[in-house]
């Protein structure tokens, strides 16, 4: 299960509904969003956009 989530007041919180119970013991593997790591480099104005083309299965290194 991939799932993003926010950083707020020192908690992690997920943007979607997760199918756990209270108490399951989860893995989490932290990356910065990937249009983040472009640190300013290019201007982005449509940033949901670039996020889906990223994200995108399609997009796979050769």
């Amino acid at each position: 299960m991939l799932v993003k989530a926010v950083y707020e007041n020192s908690v992690l919180r997920p943007l979607e509904k997760l199918d756990l119970k209270e108490g399951d013991m989860v893995e989490i593997e932290v990356k910065k969003d990937a249009v983040d790591r472009l640190g300013g480099l290019v201007k982005i104005s449509h940033r949901d956009v670039v996020d889906e083309i990223i994200e995108s299965p399609e997009l796979e290194p050769f």
